[in-house]
């Protein structure tokens, strides 16, 4: 576990893992709050930056392509959801415990993004697909627990909404469980679940995490008709990735969403493929000053802690993607909240004490993403859903996120965020559908 020490926290490196230390519950009131929770909050108490402390849900990889999950499970302090609520009551604010929710649920994310119309009327009939290493055996319960706690309509096999399947598609022959990767599991299941509540979502689990298992597993997703794939893994880039491009990530049609990392500035794969949306990520906290309600800074703690972005070493760049400071594939696309200090709310039970947790990291951000591409409507057939954001770019469609950096580099936009694109976040975060759909 690692504390941060004076700014919001991020996390290190998507291929690393600390192991899945149990839920911190103590009452922990921060010394950085002083006496703000004393007085009353609407005669102009300031609210204080909140100060978490987190661990990696998923291990570190031994060998060469094998990907590790970007989930990052909050410990111990007080994230931005319960620092603001303190703050609306006037009362001091106190770390969580598991017994309540501590990070933003649906309401919060529709409302930050401009999907709360769209969430409530779109989404029938379509299929967020989760692609995942390992099983985990709670998942539907799981998802259930968080569902009913929000109002959401159920989602279950037995409804036909919800189904989980090997890589090859057996619903019985599944692989062998894993608590990292099934935190990871919980918080792609309840983020899809956040923004597209009436989505059907497909759980497709890999045998192991291995690039060409997961691979497989996208293709699975594909198979079973899945017209929005979510991925929230990644690691270093080989020069095997262009194959890996021909032979999993390319389906025209499909909105194939990627984590651009958690490692800070330094390009992934697969978020350097040049036919997936690269997700990177955003710090978000309300701020009742702005006409929107929200603001957003790039996701970063350190030069190696924070959202990921890049230049490629491998991936040609897409033809959509414009840049010049990048001869190859540029990371990210667009973005969204990923900052565990100002993370999710996910119910998890699976190998930790069952209850509700706080998750950021940008396992967070790319099934959001998928979400919102899913409440956009069926990608045509012959299209590339990742140059969607680019057609939109520089309109109302998408917040711009112009403040702050993840790192350093030679090239500035590629690790700073500036007006129009940037690597850090991409063109921006949803605000509405209409620049995810084409």
């Amino acid at each position: 576990m690692r504390t941060t020490p004076t700014q919001r926290p991020s996390v290190h490196g998507s291929w690393c893992r600390i192991g899945a230390a149990a839920f911190g519950t103590a009452a922990l009131v921060l010394a950085s709050f002083g006496s703000a929770g004393a007085a009353d909050a609407q005669a102009g108490v300031a609210k204080v930056t909140p100060h978490v402390s987190w661990t990696r849900a998923c291990a570190t990889p031994t060998k060469a392509d094998v990907a590790a999950c970007n989930a990052k499970r909050v410990t111990g302090g007080v994230t931005e959801y319960l620092a603001d609520k303190a703050y609306a009551k006037g009362v001091t604010p106190k770390a969580a415990d598991a017994s309540t929710p501590s990070g933003f649920g649906p309401t919060d994310l529709q409302a930050a993004y401009g999907l709360t119309s769209a969430a409530a009327s779109n989404g029938s009939g379509e299929t967020i697909a989760i692609v995942d290493a390992y099983n985990d055996p709670n998942a539907e319960a799981d998802l259930a627990t968080y569902r009913s706690y929000y109002g959401l309509t159920a989602c279950t096999t037995a409804n036909g909404c919800f189904k989980k399947v090997s890589q090859t598609g057996s619903t019985t022959s599944l692989p062998s469980s894993n608590t990292g990767w099934a935190e990871e599991i919980s918080l792609d299941l309840d983020m899809a679940s956040a923004i597209c509540p009436k989505c059907n979502i497909l759980l497709v689990e890999a045998k192991s995490a291995t690039m060409a298992n997961l691979g497989t597993a996208v293709n699975e997703a594909v198979t079973l008709g899945a017209k929005y794939v979510s991925n929230s893994y990644g690691g270093s880039e080989s020069s095997s990735d262009t194959s890996y491009d021909t032979s999993y990530f390319n389906h025209a049609g499909v909105a194939i969403t990627v984590s651009a990392g958690d490692s800070g500035y330094g390009a992934e794969y697969p978020a350097a493929s040049k036919y997936v949306t690269s997700v990177g990520g955003t710090a978000l906290t309300k701020a009742t000053s702005t006409t929107r309600g929200w603001t957003e800074t790039v996701w970063k703690t350190s030069s190696t802690e924070g959202t990921g972005s890049g230049c490629s070493s491998y991936d040609a760049k897409p033809t959509w993607q414009t840049d010049t400071g990048c001869s190859k594939r540029t990371i990210s696309d667009v973005s969204a909240v990923a900052d565990p200090a100002t993370g999710v709310s996910v119910y998890d039970s699976y190998g930790i004490t069952a209850g509700w947790y706080t998750f950021g990291g940008t396992s967070a951000s790319s099934p959001i993403i998928a979400g919102v591409y899913a409440l956009a409507g069926t990608p045509s057939s012959s299209s590339y859903p990742a140059k969607f954001p680019y057609t939109a770019a520089g309109t109302s469609a998408l917040n711009d996120v112009t403040s702050g950096n993840n790192g350093t580099c030679t090239t500035s936009y590629l690790c700073t965020a500036t007006s129009g694109y940037d690597g850090p976040t991409g063109w921006g975060t949803p605000e509405g559908v209409a620049a995810f759909t084409g």
